[in-house]
């Protein structure tokens, strides 16, 4: 579909019909003013919380909203979508209101509180199917079940009535915001919510920047932009799962090429910190797709002095047995956990050695372990460090060669720290 076709088929009118269509649906979610990101970063910052909407993330709105537009004839054999885990809950939500049989693709890597959600949410009117390892892959068999099924397909993203529900959220933040908003950051996975809010935001506060922010691992909207196409991705990192797609919809990116004015791509280490500090500093649950608007903050640092800003937490379906791995992945980012192969002299005491005298007061082992079963006294060792203070990394180095031990920084080696770490 061409762009001009794109623009005429969609308006800020559709916006404003889908916000009366959710409206007993949906829970309107609270736009709070956060006092501890304001001063760290000399702005106003406000939090957009869709993590605090009735399954715990926005998409509720576009799914319902779509859904509810569907005629007899299209529902008659039942719908079905593919989703990483929140669309998924909005269809199977919707499936229940709405006494309509609903089968779900989800990816076999989607986390295990997701998968139990869609079923909590879905009742007896769902069947979710587990399949690949990522979004693209789930997608694709629930378009070949779709065909051999003649089920109504309920896209996630690249849908005008789907983009029009997630572009309610901006209808509720510039209602509630007592400022006029200068920055609007939100996460894009597909793209359904930036080009939603972005069309909304565009017509009544033209003068907001919006910021849209990918994982590092799965930009695809910044490279399809870039390229002036929609440009698929050869491989992505699952991690921020919410927004892991290696292909965007054309529909929103014919949107979102022409009303983002910028799109920051942050590491998912950078993601974790930010999460694990939603959680420790203000008692925010949130996922990692959530965590992305505000983790964006510090690329715009110097920019937003001053403002105000809006951050869309997009959703907080985070699964618990995560934290461990999110801990880790921060601490790496931050540079205050490093991996090392240590070969131990044949001489006694080298561990003891080790331990006293190359160890810093403030570092602690995290991880040890013989890498050869037989050899447990002299042999090679995967050790890990935990710094207090990532100042601490190169007189640690300097210890180590100074004593003689050989080492291999595994961190450095992303094939073997894949395989030991």
């Amino acid at each position: 579909m061409s762009q001009q076709v794109d623009k005429k088929a969609f308006n800020v009118e559709d916006i404003i019909i889908a916000s009366h269509t959710i409206k007993d649906v949906i829970s309107p979610t609270p736009l709070q003013y956060n006092h501890l990101l304001s001063e760290r970063y000399g702005c106003h910052v406000y939090l957009k919380r869709e993590d605090m909407q009735s399954v715990r993330s926005f998409k509720i709105r576009g799914a319902y909203n779509r859904i509810k537009k569907l005629s007899e004839e299209e529902l008659k054999n039942g719908i079905i979508c593919a989703s990483a885990g929140n669309h998924a809950q909005g269809v199977a939500y919707s499936c229940h209101l709405l006494k309509i049989n609903g089968k779900i693709y989800m990816p076999s890597t989607t986390p295990k509180q997701k998968v139990k959600q869609v079923k909590f949410w879905g009742k007896d009117s769902v069947e979710i199917v587990l399949v690949g390892d990522t979004f693209d892959d789930a997608y694709e068999k629930a378009l070949e079940c779709s065909l051999a099924e003649n089920r109504t397909f309920i896209h996630p993203f690249d849908d005008f009535d789907v983009i029009a529900g997630q572009g309610t959220v901006a209808v509720e933040l510039l209602t509630d915001c007592p400022e006029k908003i200068d920055y609007l950051f939100a996460a894009i996975g597909g793209g359904g919510l930036v080009a939603g809010c972005g069309t909304y935001m565009k017509h009544f506060s033209p003068h907001t920047q919006l910021i849209g922010v990918e994982p590092q691992g799965a930009p695809g909207m910044k490279e399809s932009i870039l390229k002036g196409e929609v440009t698929s991705l050869h491989q992505i990192d699952p991690f921020v799962d919410g927004a892991a797609v290696k292909t965007v919809g054309s529909k929103t990116f014919n949107i979102c090429k022409e009303l983002v004015n910028d799109i920051v791509v942050v590491p998912e280490g950078k993601v974790c910190t930010t999460l694990l500090s939603l959680y420790n500093e203000n008692a925010i649950v949130v996922e990692p797709t959530g965590a992305l608007s505000v983790a964006a903050l510090d690329a715009y640092a110097d920019q937003i002095k001053g403002k105000t800003v809006v951050c869309i937490v997009s959703g907080g379906n985070n699964d618990i047995g995560r934290m461990q791995e999110i801990k880790e992945r921060s601490k790496l980012y931050e540079g205050l956990q490093h991996y090392f192969i240590v070969q131990f002299p044949q001489r006694p005491g080298a561990l003891r050695e080790f331990l006293f005298d190359v160890l810093g007061p403030n570092d602690d082992i995290s991880h040890f372990e013989y890498t050869k079963k037989n050899n447990r006294e002299t042999g090679p060792a995967l050790v890990g460090i935990e710094l207090k203070d990532k100042e601490d990394y190169y007189p640690l180095i300097e210890r180590i060669k100074a004593k003689g031990f050989l080492h291999r920084e595994v961190n450095n080696d992303s094939t073997l720290f894949q395989m030991l770490v």
